[in-house]
């Protein structure tokens, strides 16, 4: 045996491939569903993309991946708006939670205000910020 650095598309596909494969065989059938990927945008009049959430529905829950809104449209409601989209279609699609992270240098407190509740906090990571992990249970 020996360890060796590897840095291609085709090792790391084996490995997550490798991993689902383990995964799938240890969970009930029922979360056996395929990986969604959903994404919801605002557009201006203009039709330019002003915000945007990417998300990743697996399992029976929904990772919020990203969440944008230009900094020219912040404060009028469009971000709070994305989470009730992705949350309805998750509740759609029968799922129990939604989890994201943030950083302090972020939006924690807008989650917050959103009803996601914090379960970690990675602290000093970056260095002099703090990495929050919140979810929200979905009824």
């Amino acid at each position: 045996m020996k360890i060796s650095q590897s840095n291609t598309q085709a090792d790391s596909k084996y490995i997550r491939e490798q991993l689902i494969a383990y995964n799938r065989g240890k969970l009930p059938k029922e979360l056996l569903t395929d990986k969604e990927t959903i994404n919801f945008n605002v557009y201006n009049d203009m039709n330019k993309m002003v915000a945007g959430l990417t998300s990743t529905m697996f399992w029976g829950r929904v990772h919020v991946d990203f969440l944008w809104v230009d900094e020219k449209v912040r404060h009028q409601g469009y971000g709070s708006e994305l989470l009730q989209k992705i949350e309805a279609y998750a509740r759609d699609k029968n799922c129990t939670m939604i989890h994201l992270d943030t950083f302090s240098f972020q939006a924690p407190n807008f989650y917050l205000k959103n009803g996601y509740e914090i379960f970690g906090k990675i602290e000093d990571s970056p260095k002099g910020y703090d990495q929050y992990f919140l979810s929200k249970k979905l009824k």
